[in-house]
């Protein structure tokens, strides 16, 4: 993929060096056309020149636009980071994350399978960072494609609102951490810059899913130990502890509306 990417550049340049360059040179004379005795000569059309084709990569003549070669690499390497993006900048660490301790406190560690949880967390997601979507769409996105403003200040205003998300959900301790890792001083919140904020967002959304997970472990971890008690108790020390447990488990789970309670505990936290 990244030498067809390559080549795809290649060939682009090539077209916008060698084209122009060839239609700036003076075409050769073409030859009469061959007249048949008896017949009219057939005088050519005024004006009537070769077709040429020119294609280049000078961009846009507006000040403060980025050419189209510099835009088709922004976007190559905008898709082959998008994964990394919805994975670190939304709330999808947090929601994966937590599902997944559901799935091990329960004991089920196929079910549900790990399309569900990671499906079940991506839609979640767009659910949730519906409103900074719409905010990056009207602030940025439409204003751009109508021609208002240029494509570095679309970037520029597209990350104010993720921005603002992500400093919502971060601890302040974590903020000031990178700060003083990076040598930044103090600084205003407004002035934060995107590679303090970033990691700071993932470390906050792990401490969160973790403490998350930990609560989630508990009614579990007393029904296990009950079991463990009355099977000891009984004597049936060869019996499998899980055996027993897991229906009990799967019954609790299933009478308090577990998915229910997890994911509106999940939304509620982001809301907080």
């Amino acid at each position: 993929m990244t030498r067809l990417r390559a080549f795809f550049l290649t060939a682009l340049m090539c077209c916008a060096f060698v084209l122009p360059a060839a239609s700036q040179t003076n075409p050769p004379s073409p030859l009469p056309p061959p007249t048949i005795p008896g017949s009219a000569a057939v005088s050519p059309a005024p004006n009537a020149g070769p077709f040429r084709l020119n294609i280049g990569l000078e961009g846009s003549s507006q000040s403060g636009e980025v050419s189209v070669a510099v835009q088709i690499v922004l976007i190559m390497t905008l898709l082959s980071v998008a994964p990394s993006i919805v994975l670190l900048m939304t709330s999808f660490t947090r929601i994966v994350i937590v599902l997944g301790f559901v799935r091990t406190a329960l004991g089920t560690p196929s079910a549900p399978s790990n399309q569900i949880i990671v499906g079940l967390s991506l839609f979640l997601t767009f659910f949730l960072m519906g409103p900074v979507v719409d905010r990056v769409n009207d602030e940025a996105l439409r204003p751009f494609l109508d021609g208002k403003i240029t494509s570095v200040e679309a970037i520029d205003k597209a990350s104010v609102p993720l921005k603002q998300f992500m400093l919502k959900q971060t601890r302040s301790r974590d903020i000031e951490y990178f700060l003083e890792l990076g040598g930044f001083g103090p600084t205003a919140v407004k002035d934060l810059s995107m590679r303090v904020v970033i990691p700071a967002f993932v470390i906050s959304e792990l401490q969160t899913a973790f403490q998350m997970g930990f609560l989630l472990f508990l009614p579990f971890l007393v029904i296990d130990f009950l079991v463990s008690s009355v099977l000891m108790a009984l004597g049936m020390m060869m019996m499998p502890p899980v055996t027993i447990a897991l229906p009990l488990k799967l019954l609790l789970f299933v009478l308090v509306d577990g998915w229910h309670l997890v994911v509106r505990s999940l939304v509620q936290s982001f809301g907080a």
